[in-house]
């Protein structure tokens, strides 16, 4: 059952309904962004709860720069609001179609090692929190906290599994001018530079297109509003494309995995990748064209976008690249945060893989390459543990999940080093099943977390099976071994069954990371 509270008091009849009754209760945002099962309630008669109704601003004080709003409000709304107000939200995902509840649960972030950081959870300074409650309180209550109180930094990154946010107050600031520059070079030095061009430039990003050895830096500060500049940021992705177009670059892609073609993903990655430099990466100068660079416009136009999400819900003529009704791209993601005194390493060692399998990684190039953003460390219980470069990169999925992916090995063992080899932390809302298995134990207040899990919500109405098994209560695994299970990621292969023999992929270890386990194409 799906309920869709419009208020606070809607919300805490929700929330109490479910627990004088005994039910699981989830949190579903209006475009529910989250690879892992985070949305699903535990039980079959389990209630999800939608914050689609909650997308309200509430308020906003300009003396002490906050603003208040609902937790189910957009990202794209939140911007528009504060920039209406003269005010700024200083960073933020690069995907507007996110709700502030649904950034707060999985600690969604932007690019910057520059005073609070990038997450979004930094610059929160109170929320309330609907909570189960006895009988005797009327099943349900709202708990308000703030910076300094002690369960604050449990609910600010928690994973929906504390209660229903209803409200969050964000620390704002004057609204403020940027500079972009897209610098292009080849990638021989990336391993060297990375750490210090995150702390040279506030909002400083690298797209690595390792297969062609190129890399792009984002060369992005603050600069005197009075500067000459309306610029908008647009990124091509988050643009909506024809359907017929979204159908062909599929049916081209799996004609190349099943022909086996990595070539051909090296000539049409190398295509995409020269149609994004002459484009400007998606920036235009005065929100129509591209003349060059600085592109220099207000934050609220450069931070973020999202335009597809504008596209007639019901014409699918031009659509999100991703829509599931349009038989387009289907992918994994792979996001893990490696700290900075270890991102030099694991860089080389990617490149080392490269060397080996030259074309093995063309195909991340189909889908932008490798992002790196900067993460600042933070306090909050299931932040980041110390300041960290995140890696982001997609690839090809198959609608088959027994049916391996061309370059399997090379992207397992990636995936493997990031996460084992360097310790990498896993983002909450992507990720594989084998990404969470054990993470728990890298975090060193989750024990702080599940007590404060323990008396919000002691009879676990929020939790799940998944959620048990991410937080490693009562030992839970988040991964299913089974034949096949290495394929999408369900677990990390012991055995050959895990992976394709059928199809000529076995159980090997790592070229580079030896350690790790990968299902290896064998002649």
């Amino acid at each position: 059952m799906a309920v869709y509270p419009s208020s606070e008091a809607e919300l805490i009849k929700a929330v109490a309904m479910a627990t004088k009754r005994k039910t699981k209760i989830k949190v579903a945002t209006k475009y529910s962004h989250s690879i892992p099962k985070l949305a699903c309630p535990g039980g079959e008669e389990g209630l999800i709860i939608s914050t689609r109704n909650l997308n309200r601003v509430l308020s906003v004080n300009f003396t002490s720069m906050t603003m208040t709003v609902e937790s189910g409000m957009l990202l794209k709304d939140i911007i528009a609001a504060a920039a209406d107000a003269g005010l700024a939200l200083p960073n933020a995902p690069y995907w507007w179609g996110l709700t502030v509840g649904g950034m707060l649960a999985t600690g969604a972030h932007g690019s910057t090692l520059i005073g609070k950081g990038s997450a979004v959870h930094e610059y929160v300074v109170a929320l309330r929190v609907v909570t189960p409650a006895s009988g005797d309180k009327g099943f349900a209550r709202v708990r308000s906290l703030e910076v300094g109180d002690p369960e604050f930094d449990a609910v600010r990154v928690s994973l929906g599994v504390l209660g229903v946010i209803s409200q969050v107050t964000l620390k704002l600031e004057p609204m403020f001018k940027r500079s972009i520059t897209y610098v292009e070079s080849d990638d021989s030095d990336i391993a060297v530079k990375v750490v210090d061009f995150g702390k040279q430039y506030e909002f400083a990003d690298i797209t690595w297109f390792p297969g062609h050895k190129k890399a792009v830096y984002r060369v992005d500060f603050r600069v005197p509003s009075n500067e000459t500049g309306d610029g908008l940021y647009d990124i091509i992705a988050f643009r909506s494309t024809a359907a017929l177009t979204l159908q062909m670059n599929r049916l081209t892609e799996e004609t190349l995995e099943a022909t086996n073609n990595a070539d051909g993903k090296c000539i049409n990655s190398g295509s995409m990748i020269s149609t994004l430099s002459t484009s400007g990466y998606g920036l235009t100068n005065n929100g129509i064209v591209f003349t060059g660079y600085p592109v220099i416009g207000f934050q609220n136009k450069l931070q973020s976008s999202g335009s597809c999400l504008d596209s007639n819900e019901d014409n699918l003529t031009t659509t999100c690249l991703w829509d599931p009704r349009v038989r387009g791209s289907f992918f994994q993601q792979t996001t893990f945060t490696i700290a900075l005194s270890k991102v030099k390493d694991f860089i080389l060692d990617v490149q080392k893989l490269r060397d080996m399998r030259p074309n093995a990684l063309c195909g991340l190039e189909l889908y932008n390459g490798i992002l790196m953003r900067y993460v600042r460390g933070s306090t909050a219980f299931l932040g980041e543990q110390e300041d960290s470069v995140d890696i982001d990169y997609i690839y090809y999925r198959s609608h088959d999940p027994m049916s391996p992916r061309l370059d399997e090995d090379v992207l397992e063992e990636i995936e493997q080093m990031g996460l084992f080899k360097y310790g990498g932390l896993p983002h909450w809302g992507k990720n594989r099943n084998l990404a969470f298995d054990g993470v728990a134990k890298k975090y060193a207040k989750i024990g702080e977390l599940l007590k404060v899990k323990e008396a919000f919500d002691p009879d676990g109405l929020f939790s799940s099976e998944w959620s048990d098994a991410v937080l490693g209560i009562q030992g839970k695994r988040t991964s299913v071994v089974r034949e096949g299970c290495a394929l999408e990621g369900l677990c990390v292969c012991s055995e050959d069954s895990h992976c394709s023999p059928a199809n000529g992929y076995f159980c090997r270890p790592g070229k580079v990371y030896t350690d790790a386990r990968v299902c290896s194409k064998v002649n």
